[in-house]
């Protein structure tokens, strides 16, 4: 044995036996912080695994199996039409309003059947951003021009991000492309409208099973919110349809679709579970303390200075929010004395990253592909935050 290659395994044993050794097991704010990680955990197993992560499992193997990579290249490729690209990549990713968690299946989805690196990353942030309900409620409980800057600074990041991702890695974008035109146009195997029937109903399935009470009770909102079982199964019964009588799918490609249905989950799950578990230990739940007091997190926002902005950022890009859990967070940061600069990078930041999902994106575009659109986010995020807190 060569012991100048056993110095690594050595430093984590020691690292884990001090951990173990020195654990504060039985003060109170490590105990909570043990429970609030668990609690979080427990939370989101309930509340988004089964309605959310599963349907977006299965949609993005889907994608995987039916749709063809020619037609992912066309239109979010690296040689595809930048306006397009772009338009395709937002608008489909705020359609589906998932949260920072949810979009993650669908994004290595199309991220592994070709898309580029810009579309894929302006539908990675859009999807959790672009949230038409979450910007109206923004509106209407922290006021019109916090809801108009989150929408304008959604909608402007989304395309802005996947720009300058796609020049920062124009090299790696340019073999890609050289390598997809020299692929052969493949022979559509069905009409294109029983396809898009199959997806629309999958992507139904998973918007109205997840669509949130609103606080008023009357008004169009509620009476979405009063239907939302009744549209889901109805959503779902076009797609028991669709696959039986649109598409026709055969054994083959069905058992295509489970095996790639089960490589995403097997991949992104636990990934996504040990990151909750983190986070839950270090923020706490939404109203409840993790190890990291809140009232450090109240007081570093306050004003509109640039430390202020910038912490935003960085705490709403590693908290865990639920899909219109910001806005009440948001709300009473405010009234603890938070800046309406602060307010809106956290606004820009917080729903499009986690935690969990940082650790997700790692494991689908590597390093040093993850850190760049993490950072682009953050910095994009506080200069906005800046700007409208000057304004």
């Amino acid at each position: 044995m060569t012991w100048r290659n056993e110095w690594k395994p050595f430093l984590w044993i020691a690292a884990l036996f001090l951990a173990f050794y020195s654990m504060p097991i039985g003060g109170p704010r490590f105990d909570n912080a043990v429970t609030e990680a668990l609690s979080l955990a427990k939370w989101y197993a309930r509340e988004h695994v089964l309605l959310c992560l599963i349907p977006a499992f299965f949609i993005a193997g889907a994608i995987a199996v039916f749709i063809s990579k020619a037609s992912v290249m066309k239109y979010l490729g690296a040689r595809a039409n930048k306006v397009l690209a772009y338009g395709v990549a937002s608008v489909s990713g705020s359609v589906l309003a998932v949260c920072s968690c949810t979009v993650l299946p669908l994004f290595a989805g199309i991220y592994r059947m070709g898309a580029g690196i810009g579309p894929a990353t302006a539908f990675l942030y859009s999807g959790p951003a672009i949230n038409i309900l979450a910007i109206v409620l923004t509106a209407r409980i922290l006021g019109v021009g916090l809801g108009v800057a989150r929408a304008v600074g959604a909608v402007l990041f989304s395309v802005v991000i996947g720009l300058v991702m796609h020049a920062i890695f124009r090299k790696e974008e340019l073999a890609k492309a050289n390598a997809q035109a020299a692929m052969p146009e493949p022979e559509a195997s069905r009409p294109l409208w029983k396809t898009a029937v199959y997806f629309a109903s999958m992507a139904g399935f998973l918007v109205f099973a997840n669509w949130g009470r609103p606080r008023e009770t009357s008004g169009a909102w509620f009476a979405i919110y009063s239907a939302k079982w009744a549209i889901a199964f109805a959503c779902l019964a076009a797609l028991v349809v669709s696959i039986f009588f649109l598409l026709r799918m055969k054994r083959q490609e069905a058992g295509e679709w489970i095996e790639s249905t089960w490589e995403f989950a097997k991949q992104i799950m636990p990934l996504l579970l040990v990151g909750v578990l983190v986070s839950g230990f270090l923020l706490g739940r939404p109203g409840n303390e993790g190890i990291i007091p809140s009232s450090w997190v109240s007081g570093a926002v306050g004003g509109n200075s640039l430390l202020a902005n910038l912490f935003a950022s960085v705490a709403g890009a590693f908290m865990y929010f639920a899909t219109l859990t910001e806005v009440p967070i948001v709300q009473g940061l405010i009234g603890s004395g938070m800046g309406k600069g602060p307010a809106l990078a956290l606004l820009l930041a917080g729903p499009a990253l986690s935690l969990p999902s940082m650790i997700v994106i790692r494991s689908i575009m590597g390093t040093r592909k993850a850190v760049t659109y993490i950072l682009l986010v953050i910095v994009l995020s506080t200069i906005t935050g800046l700007i409208y807190g000057a304004l």
